[in-house]
């Protein structure tokens, strides 16, 4: 049985997240503390105690799902989950996906992540961007309706999760313009999705930039396991390739979709999605319905895969 770990981006965090792991709950917590170390805050209490618009601040949440994906990677470690044959990350995800393949040590991604969030946010005026979910338009549709409805602006098709669910960023206003236009083309509904920057568009391509310097400051090795970057479906083995990858995914599509695909082409058998949710576990299985997949959201999920892993071992 071949094996792949999958890590959730922004859109995964919920007030109380990971409180139900309870036989490694000194896993979670060592995890947090580490990362509260960094950031100079209780990241741990913010997860627990912080209200829903709070977690969802970029500033926030991502320093908040790096820490949340690792400390899940190591629990399932402790409860002796099989190693994985490919890692990937849906967005900010590849940045937990990369230290758990041993890229980038967790403290060098907890302050790279923070610096991240913070160069997307000063990208666009807070208020002026905006994102949304498109659902039931077939991704060149969706891309039609975003060139039509830029207008001086920009909105452009920027996650292409699964058929039929591909999101928006942009400027707020022609974010608006092209959601009109894709009902109009037959959509089914379109949801503006509760995050503070508009998202792997060109919006972003400054903030790329200077994303690229702090890049060059973090130590980056050869993964032990393979990476598969969502920006260009590829994997790296060196430093250069994965500081090239980051780079470019800051402002371009996460071809998550396509990513899914390729590791079924590899002959992954099994999807384990580690970090708060069952989002990807829910995209995946409108990518392919035959594909095994299992979110690790408590003790019970892991406990549940391992006794599938050995029934079928």
């Amino acid at each position: 049985m071949k094996i792949a770990y999958l890590f959730p981006g922004q859109g995964s965090q919920s007030p109380g997240m990971l409180a139900a792991f309870e036989k490694e709950a000194g896993v979670i917590r060592k995890t947090f503390d580490e990362a509260s170390a960094i950031m100079g805050r209780d990241l741990w209490a913010l997860a627990q105690q912080g209200s829903a618009e709070e977690l969802n601040q970029t500033v926030v949440t991502q320093p908040l799902m790096l820490t949340a994906g690792i400390a899940t990677w190591r629990v399932a470690q402790a409860r002796g989950m099989p190693a994985p044959n490919y890692v990937a990350g849906h967005s900010l995800g590849e940045y937990s996906a990369l230290v758990a393949a041993q890229a980038m040590a967790f403290a060098d991604a907890v302050g790279l992540v923070e610096q991240r969030a913070r160069l997307m946010q000063d990208a666009v005026a807070e208020g002026e961007g905006a994102m949304a979910a498109v659902l039931g338009l077939d991704d060149v549709s969706v891309q039609a309706v975003c060139a039509e409805a830029e207008i001086g602006e920009v909105v452009e098709a920027v996650n292409f999760n699964a058929p039929g669910q591909v999101v928006i960023a942009g400027h707020r206003q022609a974010v608006s313009r092209a959601c009109e236009l894709a009902k109009q083309a037959g959509a089914k509904r379109c949801i503006e999705l509760p995050v503070s920057v508009p998202s792997h568009c060109r919006l972003m391509r400054e903030a790329s930039e200077q994303l690229s310097e702090h890049l060059a400051q973090i130590a980056i090795s050869a993964p032990r396991i393979p990476v598969v970057h969502n920006v260009d479906v590829s994997v790296s083995s060196d430093a250069a390739g994965i500081r090239a990858a980051l780079t470019a995914q800051l402002y371009r599509p996460v071809r998550w979709a396509q990513t899914i695909e390729w590791l079924r082409d590899q002959g992954i058998d099994r999807y384990v999605e580690c970090g708060p949710g069952k989002v990807l576990a829910g995209l995946n299985r409108r990518i392919d319905r035959s594909l095994q997949c299992a979110a690790l959201i408590d003790d019970g999920a892991i406990d549940n895969v391992l006794a599938e892993l050995g029934a079928n071992a």
